[in-house]
C-alpha cells in the first residue's frame, strides 16, 4: 500500500492549518453573487470522483463549498482508473502550485479536498490565505455543527448512501447525490419515500442528464412502426473496470493512519479491514457495491425509462454470470462458490409489463465483455457491434445506438435511407439544460430538480434486482407492489440488509 510521508503531507496541507475569518462583503466585486443567491454546500465523500466534479463546480459563483467530510484523511488506498496524474495536474493549475500533492499518485481524502478548496478560493479572490472550508471525518458531526449548510453533495460507496441521505433530509438539507442510492431494494425505497415526504427539500441524482432527444427520436421511429412492434431492448458495457475477487480475505493488514474503518463500514457489522474492500474497488462486492449495472446502467437506462414511460420495475428477472473452477486438495476440479462478489461478466434479462407509452418488452443488460450477437442487418453492411451500445429489436427491424443511445440508426443502412433520407439524424436541443445548473437552479428556486430521486424508483429497483437474481441463481418472479419475490421465498432476504450495526438501522 502507498505510504504518505510528512513531507508529502505538508506539501499540500500547509496553508490549511492557518485560520482566517473573512466577512462575506469582502468577497464582493464584479460579478459578486449575494449570499441569498448562493448555496452553502458540504461535500460528503472526498474521493477522486468528487474532486473531479469539484474542479468543474468550484468556479460556479452560485456555490460556496464550506465543508468536506470523509472517513479517510489522506490520499492512501485509492486506485486510478488510468495512468497519469491528470486530476492532480488540473488542481495544481487551478491553485497555481506546481508541486501540490507531492509525489503521492492519487488525489483524494478530506485533507486534499479541504486544502484544494481553501487554496482555490484564496487565489480566485486575491487573498493571501483562506480557511473557510472545514473538514470532518463523521457526516453526523458535519450536519450537527455546520449551521450555515444549505445542501450536501454525496459521493460515497454504494452501501453508504441511505443513512447519509436520510440524515441530511432529517437535518433539513437539500441533497445532491450520485447513483445508485444504496445497494438494497428496501433501503432505496426508504430513501425515496423520505424524499417524497419532504417536498420542501430538493433532491438530485447526478446520473441525470438532459439527453432525451436521442431517445425521443427512437421512440418516434418505434411509434411510427419503423421496426414493427418493440420486443427487446439491449444495453451492453465493457465494465467492470475495477478488479474483482471471489471470496473474502483472511489476512488482516493494518488500517492506514487517518482512516476510520468503522465509519467507512457504516451499517455493516464489524469485519477485518482490507484495502480491496474500499476505495475504487468496493463496487464489485455484494456487501458494498451494486455492480456494473448500477454503476453505468443508471446513466443509459434512466432516460430510456423516462422517455418510454417505464414507471414500474420488472415482473421477472433472470441472470447468467461467469462461473469459475479451481483445483481441490485432492487434485480434483471443483466449482468456486461465490456469494460475496459480482461475477466477472453477466447477462441480465428483465421482463416488463406494458405501460401507458410502451407495450410489454424484454430488457437485456450485458457487462464484462458480453454483448448480443451481431445482427444480420449489420453483417449485410459489413459492420459489427461496438464494445458498448444499445439496440432496439422489433418484429420488423432493429435500431442501433451508442451506450446511451448516441447517434441512433435504423439497420440496415438502406432502411435508414428509406425512413430519413440520410444516414444520420441531426438531433437538437440536447445541451439546452446544463446538468449542474439544473440542480443549482432547483435549490435556489425551492423546487424539485428534473433529476429528482422521486423519478428514479423504477430504474433503481430494476438495477438492484439484478443482484438478487445473480445471487439466487434462478429466475425470480417479482411483485413490485408488495416488494416480494413470489417464487423463491428465501430470495426475499436479499432485498434487505441482513444485519445492522447499532445506531445505523433503517
Amino acid at each position: 500500500m502507498e505510504k504518505l510521508n510528512r513531507r508529502d503531507f505538508l506539501s499540500y496541507t500547509g496553508s490549511a492549518l492557518a485560520i482566517t475569518v473573512i466577512p462575506r462583503h469582502v468577497l464582493g466585486g464584479v460579478g459578486f453573487v449575494p449570499p441569498s443567491d448562493k448555496i452553502n454546500l458540504g461535500l460528503i465523500g472526498v474521493g477522486m470522483q468528487q474532486l473531479g466534479e469539484l474542479m468543474r463546480l468550484i468556479p460556479n459563483e452560485r456555490v460556496q463549498v464550506i465543508s468536506v467530510c470523509d472517513p479517510n484523511k489522506y490520499p492512501v488506498g485509492y486506485h486510478q482508473w488510468g495512468p497519469g496524474n491528470g486530476l492532480k495536474n488540473q488542481i495544481r493549475e487551478m491553485i497555481g502550485e506546481s508541486s501540490w500533492g507531492g509525489n503521492v499518485n492519487v488525489t483524494a481524502g478530506r485533507d486534499c479536498g479541504q486544502d484544494f478548496i481553501n487554496k482555490y478560493y484564496a487565489r480566485s479572490r486575491n487573498l493571501e490565505k483562506f480557511s473557510g472550508c472545514t473538514a470532518y471525518s463523521d457526516f453526523r458531526e458535519m450536519l450537527e455543527k455546520e449551521n450555515g449548510l444549505d445542501a450536501v453533495k454525496i459521493i460515497v460507496p454504494d452501501h453508504a448512501y441511505p443513512p447519509l441521505i436520510l440524515a441530511a433530509l432529517k437535518k433539513n438539507k437539500h441533497v445532491v447525490m450520485h447513483k445508485p442510492l444504496g445497494n438494497r431494494v428496501s433501503e432505496t425505497r426508504a430513501v425515496i419515500k423520505a424524499a417524497g415526504e419532504r417536498p420542501d427539500l430538493t433532491t438530485h441524482m447526478l446520473a441525470w442528464s438532459p439527453i432525451h432527444d436521442r431517445y425521443e427520436t427512437v421512440k418516434k421511429w418505434i411509434d411510427d412502426g419503423v421496426i414493427g412492434t418493440l420486443r427487446e431492448i439491449h444495453n451492453w458495457s465493457f465494465r467492470p473496470v475495477w478488479q474483482q475477487w471471489q471470496s473474502y480475505f483472511s489476512e488482516r493488514p493494518e488500517v492506514p493512519k487517518g482512516f476510520d474503518w468503522d465509519l467507512w463500514l457504516g451499517a455493516w457489522p464489524d469485519r477485518p479491514y482490507h484495502p480491496h474492500y474500499t476505495h475504487t474497488v468496493y463496487r464489485g462486492w455484494y456487501d458494498f457495491g451494486a455492480g456494473s449495472i448500477a454503476d453505468m446502467g443508471i446513466y443509459s437506462l434512466w432516460p430510456l425509462f423516462t422517455t418510454f414511460g417505464i414507471d414500474q420495475p420488472p415482473y421477472s428477472v433472470e441472470s447468467m454470470g461467469t462461473l469459475t473452477r479451481t483445483i481441490g486438495e485432492h487434485d480434483e476440479m471443483k466449482s468456486v462458490v461465490n456469494d460475496v462478489a459480482f461475477p466477472l461478466s453477466s447477462i441480465i434479462r428483465w421482463k416488463f409489463d406494458a405501460s401507458a407509452k410502451t407495450g410489454p418488452f424484454d430488457l437485456f443488460w450485458y457487462d464484462g465483455g458480453m454483448r448480443p450477437p451481431t445482427p444480420p442487418e449489420m453483417e449485410a453492411d459489413n459492420k459489427e457491434l461496438e464494445s458498448e451500445g444499445m439496440m432496439f429489436v422489433g418484429d420488423k427491424g432493429k435500431i442501433i445506438g451508442g451506450f446511451r443511445c448516441e447517434n441512433p440508426v435504423i439497420i440496415p443502412e438502406s432502411k435508414m435511407m428509406q425512413v430519413t433520407g440520410a444516414k444520420t439524424v441531426q438531433l437538437s436541443g440536447e445541451q439546452r439544460i446544463d446538468a449542474t445548473e439544473a440542480w443549482i437552479d432547483a435549490i435556489l428556486n425551492k423546487k424539485q430538480s428534473p433529476g429528482s430521486i422521486l423519478t428514479s424508483g423504477s430504474i433503481i429497483e430494476t438495477a438492484h434486482l439484478a443482484a438478487v437474481a445473480l445471487r439466487t441463481g434462478r429466475k425470480i418472479m417479482y411483485d413490485h407492489k408488495n416488494m416480494k419475490v413470489t417464487n423463491i421465498p428465501e430470495a426475499n432476504k436479499l432485498l434487505y440488509r441482513s444485519e445492522y450495526r447499532k445506531g445505523w438501522e433503517i
